[in-house]
């Protein structure tokens, strides 16, 4: 086990000690803000005060304080959404660099187990993502919280954080296959940029899903980051829309809330079916279990002892 530890240990010190590395792992994250801040807030604004225009009974109801609350946690969605896939990918490109510079040979010369190894660049990639994410959606609270636009109860606050555990996880087990099958640098650094480019579209972030056809939201669902990034939704904007809902108080028929909820699904689409978040963490853990189960016979076969 100190072996093992002392193997995350070393990959943590040098995914941190790399500013570099730190700064294009949460590049997706910051183009998501910037983005935000360009024009994707004023189309939300835009778009959720047209309907409270064309709804007179709404007015008075649904404040421009709400409104914007439910922007700022959408934005924070995207940014949490796609660190969790940028972070740990890129902490995992250690192994990936290893291989390139002949250190994977003295690390499996020593006695220290295959599944040990593994095992150690899988918890380093998955605590990175957790430290990084975390500190993310906790200074997005803070600032949130001193700008006076923080509706979320406590047990949102738990689940949001429960969901970046999960996320990170989920992130590094499904990128770890893959990783684990390159053996440059370079080729490696392409894919990144292919994801990074992707990855926005995939979870919602730059687009709703519910403007793409039912094909694309399909191919989208199969990715355990869209079912995280639902999941981070339902905890972190869910508390908004009740209070939404609240101040109504039915007099819509709950027709405003389902509208917003019709945009920005709370549920995958996957498989032809919509996943609700029982079922969306039940198949995130089943890609964990079936990503671990491969990543260890795919790491003896391309990792050989010299």
């Amino acid at each position: 086990m100190k072996k093992t530890m002392a193997l995350i240990r070393r990959n943590l010190l040098i995914y941190f000690k790399n500013r570099q590395s730190v700064f294009f792992s949460l590049l997706t994250s910051i183009l998501v803000f910037g983005l935000y801040l360009l024009f994707l807030k004023g189309n939300y604004v835009s778009a959720l005060n047209d309907v409270v225009d064309h709804n007179p009974g709404l007015k008075g109801l649904i404040t421009d304080g709400d409104i914007n609350a439910f922007s700022n946690m959408i934005m924070l969605v995207g940014v949490l959404g796609s660190a969790l896939i940028t972070v740990p990918f890129h902490c995992l490109s250690t192994a990936v660099n290893d291989r390139e510079r002949k250190i994977d040979y003295d690390i499996s010369a020593t006695p220290i187990k295959r599944w040990q190894i593994v095992v150690s660049y899988f918890a380093s990639a998955a605590i990175s993502s957790i430290i990084m994410t975390g500190v993310i959606l906790s200074l997005g609270l803070i600032v949130l919280k001193a700008m006076g636009g923080l509706y979320l109860s406590a047990t949102g606050i738990a689940a949001a954080y429960g969901v970046i555990v999960l996320g990170s996880v989920s992130g590094t087990a499904f990128f770890m296959p893959i990783i684990l099958l390159y053996k440059d640098g370079s080729s490696l650094g392409a894919f990144f940029g292919i994801i990074s480019a992707v990855s926005g579209f995939v979870i919602g972030a730059y687009i709703p899903l519910s403007e793409f056809s039912e094909s694309i939201r399909n191919v989208c669902g199969l990715f355990p980051g869209a079912h995280i990034t639902s999941l981070l939704r339902v905890s972190l904007v869910g508390d908004v829309l009740d209070k939404m809902d609240t101040q109504i108080a039915g007099l819509d028929g709950g027709m405003f809330v389902s509208a917003i909820k019709s945009v920005f699904p709370f549920e995958t689409y996957a498989f032809g079916r919509d996943f609700d978040a029982k079922l969306m963490v039940i198949y995130v853990v089943g890609v964990i279990a079936l990503c671990i189960a491969l990543m260890i016979p795919i790491y003896a076969k391309n990792y050989k002892r010299k």
